[in-house]
């Protein structure tokens, strides 16, 4: 079976909740919110084993809000409320539990290659446990409430992360986004809602929450995320047979950079390092050292690069940093 992962990268579900008697978090005074907090803790503690680390904003540094962000694990938004928000993390980074985001609760879990059922079975494993517990606010002809009207029903966001080299090379993405807005989904960049895309990673998922079930949104989801992976699979055998010398040449251009620059932008280095992937994956390169370039393009991201090194660098430090550390990996390759 053809692996799914040379294009469909990552599956995430995040779910909101909010608990009935607790004012949205935006309207929260501290007090309240610290309240709401320790209340979702004791109930971590009845119905959870101890596999969960628990961080408040405010307690971390920017560089560690930041890492968290750019790791995917934690959302933009509970980064800018530094005194209310917290959240508990699992062991195994598959699931986060934000409180105090824009709803008091955002479950989410976050799974690798297209896992959509898989991810919700372990998001609604979750929920059940909290929800036995915790009085959320629920309408029985609307669903669970939440602070956005857009997340009102199920409370589901269920995105796929796409790797679309082929198809932004033939400048399909414009096309793409439309017809898939067309279909009730949407696209997003590689923080999602309001980000850009960057190494030609996107976020496809969904955008109604009301009128329909879980099931109903990740079938949906499941079905144009194989048709997309499948279009894009196509451009690349297409590019191959009739332009294969220009691949191969953008291919090794981009290696030839990456493997000699001395210092290198996030954005350049993003670019460059989606068409080693490419290459990787349309086999004109050998990943005979093993390199997973998703991990490499989070590890170059500037919060995660300083934390790592439990260092403050200006632009030109990380670039020359960037730089180094994707010629060290690149070092181990044979061409």
């Amino acid at each position: 079976m053809e692996s799914d992962q040379d294009v469909a990268i990552s599956t995430r579900i995040r779910i909101a909740r909010n608990l009935k008697d607790f004012d949205f978090p935006l309207y929260l005074n501290i007090e309240d919110a610290d309240k709401l907090t320790n209340t979702v803790l004791d109930t971590m503690k009845e119905s959870f084993d101890d596999n969960y680390k628990f961080f408040r904003i405010r307690d971390l540094s920017v560089k560690e809000r930041l890492m968290y962000m750019e790791e995917h694990l934690i959302s933009p938004e509970l980064t800018r409320q530094i005194d209310k928000s917290s959240f508990l993390l699992r062991g195994d980074e598959k699931a986060t539990i934000m409180i105090n985001e824009e709803d008091h609760l955002r479950i989410q879990t976050l799974l690798s290659g297209l896992n959509l059922d898989a991810a919700w079975r372990l998001c609604s494993e979750i929920d059940d446990k909290l929800e036995s517990k915790l009085n959320y606010a629920y309408d029985s002809d609307l669903g669970y409430l939440t602070a956005c009207p857009t997340n009102v029903g199920t409370g589901m966001r269920a995105s796929v992360m796409l790797h679309l080299p082929c198809l932004s090379i033939i400048n399909h993405m414009n096309s793409l986004t439309e017809a898939i807005r067309k279909l009730g989904l949407t696209v997003r960049g590689l923080y999602g809602e309001g980000t850009e895309a960057s190494g030609n990673l996107y976020q496809v998922s969904n955008q109604t929450t009301l009128g329909q079930t879980e099931e109903e949104i990740i079938n949906k989801l499941n079905k144009i995320i194989i048709q997309i992976v499948g279009k894009e699979r196509n451009v690349r055998k297409y590019l191959k047979e009739k332009k294969g010398f220009e691949l191969e040449d953008k291919i090794y251009r981009s290696f030839g950079i990456l493997k000699h620059s001395r210092l290198m932008s996030s954005k350049e280095a993003m670019n460059h390092l989606s068409a080693l992937k490419l290459g990787f994956d349309c086999g004109y390169l050998l990943n005979d050292s093993g390199i997973n370039i998703i991990e490499l393009m989070i590890e170059i991201m500037p919060a995660t690069m300083q934390k790592k090194l439990n260092v403050d660098l200006d632009k030109n430090e990380r670039d020359k940093i960037r730089a180094e550390i994707i010629r060290n990996h690149l070092s181990r390759m044979e061409v």
